[in-house]
């Protein structure tokens, strides 16, 4: 059998090898002049391969339509992607979190992985070649036929494998073009917008702390219109030129996203993130850590006192929140004046303005219609021999190696179906 995959990221790569190992003739298309180009990006260039959670664990780290996934997860798990890795000969190491990465720190040696594999199944890979459309009825001397019309050429096949990713990271060739051929031969497309994206603030104050990295406080997002929690985290975030980014704010944006009426709470900043810097000490605790500094400092001016509990830069706002003179001295500072800081730090705001571009976020929400694919084998309810993988489809996740598990799971799953 012919199989076409379109596009070389995780998903098609793993397509593209899956079908290969099952005796078929396999072409892979990729339009950028490398294969895996986004995936070299992933983990700040040491790709997070996958989570070292149980299989069973991960549906609960995809907001994005975690249930379609269940079949393809049990399918190929990532112990399945480990052994791939080992088998080419590649270990792994777990960091926290369980995140999995490459015992080499290099997302190149994942890369290298893929690349051998393809080279040693002869799968016969055309790059800096783009597909334009995929050929569904086509009558030749008589016969329909299927295939793909590149810039190029056109190439027949009895399958075909879309996986050409979201929108996400345009430079490494996710430019949405699956959507357009997808919706040419009949599919619906959702609304595709930025998930695992950073966040812009109203705040004047993240202009003094750009920046700056906290490790170990506690999130919320607040919807302030019902006083609701809509996701709460612990771990890393930092304070940039826009607004914020790191892991736990991230993850947060998969959640704002899909949260009722978002675009009109952020435009009417009723969209709080909400701090607890000092997550490890309850109020009492940290209100006798302060009065132990104040005590050590307490010839010093209240703006001098704080250099031991909090980071230089978050030292100014903090001052400025509880409305205490910077200038007055530490051993005149009040109970009620303590309570207020104390009160700040467990409660430090920020309002949220919206989300950055696509081209920032790291994964696309939205995408393929998944009640047009069949969840057990990827493929299309509408066309017959088109299947799906990756990105494309409406699915997505948090950090942490589940987008990535996605691409494996499904690709191994569109690769392996027969026609």
């Amino acid at each position: 059998m012919k199989v076409i995959v379109i596009g070389g990221g995780p998903a098609g790569m793993m397509a593209a090898i899956t079908a290969a190992e099952s005796d078929n003739q396999v072409t892979l298309i990729e339009k950028m002049t490398s294969l895996g180009k986004k995936l070299l990006i992933t983990g700040k260039g040491r790709c997070n391969i996958t989570s070292s959670l149980d299989i069973s664990k991960f549906i609960k780290n995809v907001p994005g339509n975690g249930r379609f996934l269940y079949s393809c997860f049990e399918q190929y798990t990532n112990k399945d992607i480990i052994q791939f890795l080992k088998k080419q000969g590649l270990e792994v190491k777990e960091e926290r979190g369980n995140r999995i990465f490459p015992i080499t720190d290099k997302a190149q040696d994942v890369l290298n992985c893929f690349i051998k594999k393809i080279e040693e199944l002869n799968i016969h890979t055309i790059l800096g070649e783009k597909v334009e459309k995929i050929l569904v009825n086509e009558t030749e001397n008589g016969k329909t036929v299927k295939g793909v019309k590149t810039n190029r050429q056109t190439i027949h096949a009895d399958k075909i494998i879309l996986a050409t990713g979201g929108k996400s990271y345009p430079l490494t060739g996710s430019t949405g073009d699956g959507y357009k051929i997808a919706k040419e031969i009949g599919h619906t497309v959702t609304t595709i917008k930025p998930s695992l994206v950073p966040l812009e603030t109203f705040d004047e104050k993240n202009k003094e702390l750009q920046g700056l990295s906290l490790k170990n406080i506690s999130i919320q997002f607040i919807d302030k219109t019902k006083n609701k929690i809509i996701y709460e985290d612990f771990g890393e975030m930092i304070f940039t030129h826009f607004g914020i980014s790191g892991p736990t704010i991230l993850s947060g944006s998969a959640h704002l996203v899909r949260y009722k009426n978002i675009e009109e709470l952020l435009k009417n900043h009723n969209i709080i993130l909400k701090i607890d810097l000092k997550p490890a000490l309850s109020p009492e605790k940290l209100d006798s850590r302060i009065l132990r500094d104040f005590e050590e400092e307490k010839n010093k001016q209240f703006k001098n006192s704080l250099d031991k509990l909090l980071p230089q830069k978050l030292i100014n706002p903090i001052i400025e929140e509880t409305g205490i003179n910077p200038t007055k001295q530490v051993n005149t500072v009040t109970k009620q004046e303590r309570q207020k800081i104390v009160q700040i730090l467990k409660n430090f705001e920020v309002t949220i303005k919206g989300f950055r571009p696509i081209e920032e976020a790291i994964i696309t929400s939205g995408g393929i219609n998944i009640k047009e694919i069949n969840p057990k084998t990827m493929e299309s309810k509408l066309v017959s021999g088109l299947y799906f993988a990756g990105e494309i489809i409406d699915v997505d996740s948090y950090t942490g190696g589940f987008n990535l598990q996605i691409a494996y799971s499904t690709g191994y799953v569109a690769g392996k179906g027969e026609v």
